[in-house]
């Protein structure tokens, strides 16, 4: 997983896309095409994370109705409503590493909205620090949090204890990567690994010795919340973690609301109350560009797709006790997708990043896109037929190439930010574009 890092820039362009002639869909001139451009970003994130936090709201609440009546239906109901939410909230990971309010770590945002990014899809993480697993041997792991009844102490280098005779919303985000980036106690994967249990092979991709199946994943027994000595902590667990998520997702969301001028959003447009917060239009489309680029090559292709194919491990594969990996993907590259082209669920939110390339540099662009959707979509098709992603990343699987080929082509797409970039009037290299810490393989 890649951390929020201040991208630094080799140059810039005062240009603006002054070639362009005419104008838009929405009858914008030329002169206005950058600013246009922001505010279609600003727009799209709005509606992402308000899609986002409605579907963390609807999943908080199947949750409660499973704690409170712990049945095999209303389980199955949680799990639908957190594959769900997933699908608004992998889009909104384009917004990452843009310097804005859901991972910026210094200055006035990181202050204000506090970096949340880790609180909200911190992974791959470690479940025996969570609840207990089948380890190697057969037998159920021990020293977690969940039968941990006072203080309980992270594995890791200066980690701190943390009371957890109640297991709160404060508690667990105490916890979260208390120690070490694996020491994962909130958010999204969290609620996953309660709901499903883990999902993993012991011997080499030879034999599934925990969930046997390539459709199998995880299948965490309803008993360990209704018979279990620690059912009514799995319980209060889930709940405090899915209040915890839409907790933060509140914050970010507020964030990109229309109509404060105290806001991120007002500041990226340039109209916060206090100026010295506002953010440079040649800035904010460096680090949107640069972003995105980081985004798609280091983290999408290379952390979480070439660190579990060429390992390989499903251990590093994104959503890995649900086996809903293949989702991530799809939904991640959309949200690239949806702001490179300006539209969210279908409707064309103005001006777009592609807009101003030539007709050849655009071309160039679409073919790529065209041969990235066909294998996102012969992944999804696979996982939903036949095999899950953990299964088509073993090496003697055909659909290990496809997916290495996908990444390969993820990487030349963030490359290409330099080249929208440069369209737009912003001038980017290929280290901007480029997480310099990315996992080397």
């Amino acid at each position: 997983m890649i951390k929020q890092t201040k991208i630094m820039l080799t140059g810039l362009s005062l240009a603006a896309v002054m070639a362009l002639t005419g104008c838009n869909a929405n009858n914008a001139s030329p002169k206005n095409t950058e600013a246009n451009m922001i505010t279609a970003y600003a727009n799209i994130a709005h509606a992402n994370y308000n899609d986002a936090l409605k579907d963390a709201k609807a999943l908080q609440i199947a949750i409660d109705k499973f704690v409170s009546n712990p049945t095999k239906i209303t389980m199955a109901n949680a799990k639908a409503a957190w594959l769900i939410s997933r699908e608004s909230y992998g889009q909104t990971e384009i917004f990452r590493l843009a310097n804005g309010p859901v991972d910026a770590e210094d200055g006035w945002v990181s202050e204000k909205y506090g970096a949340l990014e880790g609180q909200l899809n911190a992974w791959p993480l470690d479940e025996n620090m969570i609840d207990y697993t089948i380890n190697a041997k057969g037998k159920k792991t021990r020293g977690n949090i969940i039968d941990t009844k006072g203080t309980f102490t992270p594995g890791g280098e200066e980690s701190s204890s943390v009371n957890v005779s109640k297991i709160t919303v404060d508690a667990l985000t105490d916890l979260n990567e208390n120690g070490g980036d694996a020491n994962v106690a909130t958010g999204y994967h969290a609620i996953e690994f309660l709901l499903w249990g883990q999902d993993q092979d012991y011997n080499n991709f030879v034999k599934d010795s925990v969930t046997k199946g390539p459709m199998t994943a995880g299948q965490r027994p309803l008993s360990d919340f209704t018979k279990s000595k620690d059912s009514d902590r799995r319980k209060a667990y889930l709940k405090a973690a899915s209040q915890k998520v839409v907790n933060d997702l509140t914050v970010i969301s507020e964030a990109w609301a229309k109509g404060d001028n105290t806001n991120y959003r007002a500041a990226l447009l340039g109209k916060n109350a206090d100026s010295k917060k506002n953010i440079s239009l040649v800035d904010a489309q460096k680090d949107i560009f640069a972003g995105m680029g980081v985004f798609i090559k280091s983290e999408l292709a290379n952390e979480r797709i070439a660190v579990a194919v060429l390992t390989p491990s499903e251990e590093d594969e994104h959503s890995c006790f649900s086996d809903n990996t293949h989702r991530d993907i799809a939904t991640n590259y959309q949200g690239f997708k949806n702001i490179l082209m300006g539209t969210y669920r279908d409707m064309d939110y103005g001006v777009a990043p592609i807009d101003a390339m030539g007709a050849d540099a655009k071309e160039e662009i679409l073919v790529l896109m065209a041969k990235i959707e066909t294998k996102i979509d012969s992944i999804n098709a696979v996982a939903q037929t036949s095999r899950h992603f953990d299964y088509q990343i073993r090496p003697n699987d055909p659909q290990a190439k496809v997916i290495v080929k996908l990444k390969n082509e993820l990487r030349k797409l963030g490359d290409k930010m330099v080249n929208v970039a440069s369209s737009n009037g912003i001038n980017l290299s290929i280290e901007d574009v480029t997480d310099a810490d990315e996992t080397k393989l």
